[in-house]
């Protein structure tokens, strides 16, 4: 049916039919050569743009249409780039097969094993593309595994990126997150993920992230526990050199200590800035880590924090249901993570009368609170609080549900719990009115047309559009709580037409029962 339908274009007369028609007839030459064409066309347009880009009556829509139709191009060339780098590889394999067997026949030797071929074709295709690239060879070896998960192992990933519906920085980290599963669980992952694509429009790197990983636990909900265990002995401190005298840090830890971290540094940094310090929060953050680490005065003294853990019912009565858990301040994790993480210290007070810590070290203590989600989104909705002051709980119920800034592709923490609708419009305080969001994007007013709930509550859950002046639309929702379950159709928008790819199935009727998570 495809052929008969390219065929019918060719024979119309449609141009860029005749045009794919040719480059497929001749190969990889003719490719080279087109895309060399166009290359020497924007270089041209780059270095002598003459008028072009300062048009006597100037257009932001056309300059918006410009720099969308490069993105487009640009997530073409890279999904395109993949498939070449990858039949390089298998090229030189074939290659270096044929030379072992010939070599084989005249010596009269052993052949090469087949994976000893591959590992050095796979390293000279590196060195290859990262002369090619102008990238070091560690990062084009690493490029390259990626590259054969995604043409091999997941066409949606593949086909979302030519599409520029996921950037291609998303692509390759998903393709990393997927290197443990198995063949056949990687094209699952893929297939469920691919399902979730439109729901994910205004994702930020934070929810794409969180959206992989219930992939991975739904594909292959048994090896929870040993992809933790694995990621674990990857644990690591690194020094990289930075700018005009400065280097940048990196510790590899678990997800719970790197959380606590996190809220430690900042609550310090908010500490001295109530106290009259003029330095900007990040800085302090950085002063304090390494006043602490190295011992200086500075240092910040032992504390007890409050990190929220969300786990749901189902793991606790069923830890192969794949579920996930989820760190505040971080995002999901493997349960098996906080049950590892939490096991220690439990252990340490349980079936003792005296206090392990000793009459003057701080106390332990595991608080549940029931959390109530959306029978059909998978939302957090309620909260069973414990607090009398409404405004504090509400806040941090808010903070709970949407996880991270809940403005298109942003995935910076929560600083501000915003009114959807302004206050001074009228807008309420209340669950349904409010949202997370970073300093930057709670000044949304100042860059935005409109920014309104959309859809259904009862159907669609929180879901809110974000509008630019020049008519750009993305959608945000709240995060799901379980890695499993069919999402609700996407409201459309009002002005665009709806998303080229099919809808998944409708949940059934009766939804599933409101889950508790303490």
């Amino acid at each position: 049916m495809t052929l008969a339908v390219q065929d019918l274009g060719a024979a119309a007369g449609d141009p860029h039919q005749q045009l794919i028609d040719a480059v497929r007839a001749g190969g990889p030459g003719a490719l080279a050569e087109e895309l060399g064409d166009r290359a020497h066309v924007l270089s041209a347009l780059t270095g002598f743009p003459q008028e072009l880009f300062t048009p006597a009556d100037p257009s932001a829509e056309a300059f918006r249409d410009v720099i969308g139709s490069l993105h487009s191009l640009r997530s073409a060339i890279d999904a395109l780039e993949t498939r070449a780098v990858v039949a390089l590889a298998d090229s030189l394999t074939l290659r270096r097969q044929a030379e072992a067997r010939a070599h084989a026949a005249q010596e009269s030797g052993e052949e090469t094993p087949p994976a000893q071929l591959l590992r050095a074709a796979s390293r000279e295709a590196a060195r290859e593309v990262s002369m090619l690239t102008r990238r070091s060879p560690a990062s084009a070896s690493r490029s390259l595994a990626a590259r054969r998960r995604l043409v091999a192992d997941m066409p949606v990933m593949l086909s979302a990126l030519a599409d520029s519906q996921v950037t291609t920085e998303d692509a390759y980290r998903t393709a990393r997150s997927f290197a443990p599963l198995t063949p056949a669980q990687r094209r699952e992952a893929d297939r469920l993920l691919g399902e979730r694509l439109p729901y994910l429009d205004g994702a930020g790197s934070e929810e794409w992230s969180d959206a992989c990983a219930a992939a991975i636990s739904l594909a292959d909900p048994d090896g929870e526990a040993r992809r933790h265990q694995h990621a674990k002995r990857d644990r690591h401190v690194t020094v990289r050199r930075g700018e005009h005298g400065m280097a940048t840090v990196t510790a590899h830890v678990t997800a719970l200590d790197a959380a606590l971290i996190r809220k430690r540094l900042s609550l310090e940094a908010e500490r001295l800035r109530a106290a009259g310090d003029r330095r900007g929060h990040q800085a302090i953050q950085a002063d304090t880590f390494v006043d602490t680490l190295i011992g200086r005065s500075e240092s910040m003294a032992p504390v007890t924090l409050d990190i929220g853990v969300i786990i749901t019912d189902h793991v606790l009565l069923d830890p192969g249901t794949g579920d996930l858990a989820q760190i505040e301040g971080y995002g999901t994790v493997p349960a098996e993570a906080v049950r590892e993480s939490l096991r220690d210290p439990l252990d340490a007070i349980a079936g003792t009368d005296e206090d392990p810590l000793g009459p003057e070290g701080p106390a332990l203590r595991a608080v549940l609170r029931k959390l109530y989600e959306h029978p059909r989104t998978e939302e957090l909705v309620a909260v069973e609080s414990r607090a009398r002051a409404f405004p504090p709980a509400l806040a941090r119920f808010i903070r709970l549900r949407d996880r991270t800034c809940r403005g298109p592709h942003c995935s910076a923490p929560i600083r501000h719990i915003d009114h959807i609708r302004p206050h001074c419009a009228g807008g309420p305080t209340c669950l349904d009115n409010g949202q997370g969001a970073c300093a930057f994007c709670n000044d949304k007013e100042q860059q935005l047309a409109s920014v309104e709930r959309v859809g259904d509550p009862a159907a669609d859950g929180h879901v809110v559009e974000w509008t630019t002046g020049l008519g750009t639309r993305r959608l945000t929702r709240a995060a799901r709580l379980s890695a499993g379950g069919e999402e609700p159709q996407p409201p459309p928008s009002p002005s665009e037409p709806p998303s080229s790819a099919p809808p998944p199935s409708a949940p059934d009727e009766s939804g599933q029962p409101p889950g508790n998570s303490p």
